[in-house]
C-alpha cells in the first residue's frame, strides 16, 4: 500500500509541473546565457583588436569614445543577465500557480480577479521583451556582417593581393571623422590580425551571441503562447465557478421554495 500511494503522489506532482513554461525557461536561460557571456568575450576581444591592430587609444574618462560605449554595453549585459534570471523564475512561479489552478478547477481552489490581472500583465510583459529581443537581436547582427567582411577579406587574401582595400574605422563610426585609423591589405598589421586568434574567436563569439539573442527571442514568443493559453483557461475557468455558484444558489432557493410549500401543504392538513 505504501509503494502505491508514494507512485499516485509522484504522478500528482509530476502532473502539477508546467512543462511548457519549463522548456521556455530552460531556452530563455540558455539564450541569456550564451548572449551575455558569449558577447561580453566578444566586446572584450574587439578592445583588443582596436588596441593592437588599428592602434586607437582610449581617451579620457570623461569623454565618450568608442572603448567608453563598450564599457556600457558590458554593463548593460550584466543588467540583462540578472533581470532575465529573475524574471525567468518570476514566469516560471506563474506557470506552477496557473497549472494549480486548472489542475484544482472543480475543488476548492478559487481563482481571484487578481490572478487573472496578474497573468495579463505578464503577457504585456513578455510582449515588450520580446519586441526588445528582436531589436537586441537586429543590433547583435551588426558586428557579425562586419566581422564576416573582415573575415572574408581574410580567407582571401590571395585574391584581393592585387587590389588596394582598406578597413576604415570610421566607416563604422567608432572614431572620429578627423582621426585616422585604417588597416590596408597587403600591410603588416592586417597580416598579423587575420593570422591571429583574436579575430578568429571575436568573429565566432558574436555568432554566438547572435544565436542567443536568437534563443531569446524563440524563448519569448513560446512564454507568450503558454501565458495566453494558460490566462484562456483560467478566464474560462472563472466563468465555469461563476455558473456553478449560480447553479447552486437556484438549486438552494428551489429547495427551500419546495420545503416551504410542503410545509404549508402539512400545516394545512393538519
Amino acid at each position: 500500500m505504501v509503494p502505491c500511494r508514494c507512485f499516485e503522489c509522484c504522478i500528482k506532482c509530476l502532473g502539477g509541473i508546467p512543462y511548457a513554461s519549463l522548456i521556455a525557461t530552460i531556452l530563455l536561460y540558455a539564450g541569456v546565457a550564451l548572449f551575455c557571456g558569449c558577447g561580453h568575450e566578444a566586446l572584450s576581444g574587439t578592445v583588443t583588436i582596436l588596441q593592437n591592430y588599428f592602434e586607437v587609444v582610449r581617451g579620457p574618462i570623461d569623454t565618450l569614445d568608442v572603448f567608453t560605449m563598450i564599457d556600457i554595453l558590458k554593463y548593460v549585459i550584466y543588467g540583462v543577465a540578472s533581470a532575465f534570471f529573475v524574471y525567468g523564475i518570476l514566469l516560471m512561479v506563474e506557470g506552477f500557480f496557473t497549472t494549480g489552478a486548472i489542475r484544482d478547477l472543480y475543488g476548492d481552489f478559487k481563482i481571484t480577479t487578481c490572478g487573472r490581472c496578474v497573468s495579463a500583465w505578464f503577457i504585456m510583459l513578455t510582449y515588450i521583451f520580446m519586441l526588445a529581443w528582436l531589436g537586441v537581436t537586429a543590433f547583435t547582427s551588426l558586428p557579425v556582417f562586419m566581422y564576416f567582411n573582415i573575415w572574408n577579406m581574410c580567407q582571401n587574401t590571395t585574391i584581393t593581393d592585387g587590389a588596394n582595400l582598406c578597413l576604415d574605422l570610421r566607416q563604422f563610426g567608432l572614431v572620429t571623422i578627423s582621426e585616422e585609423r585604417k588597416v590596408c591589405t597587403g600591410s603588416d598589421k592586417f597580416m598579423k590580425m587575420c593570422e591571429s586568434n583574436e579575430l578568429d574567436m571575436t568573429f565566432h563569439l558574436f555568432i554566438c551571441a547572435l544565436a542567443g539573442a536568437g534563443a531569446a527571442v524563440i524563448a519569448m514568443v513560446h512564454y507568450l503562447m503558454v501565458l495566453s493559453a494558460n490566462w484562456a483557461y483560467v478566464k474560462d475557468a472563472c466563468r465555469m465557478q461563476k455558473y456553478e455558484d449560480i447553479k447552486s444558489k437556484e438549486e438552494q432557493e428551489l429547495h427551500d421554495i419546495h420545503s416551504t410549500r410542503s410545509k404549508e401543504r402539512l400545516n394545512a392538513y393538519t
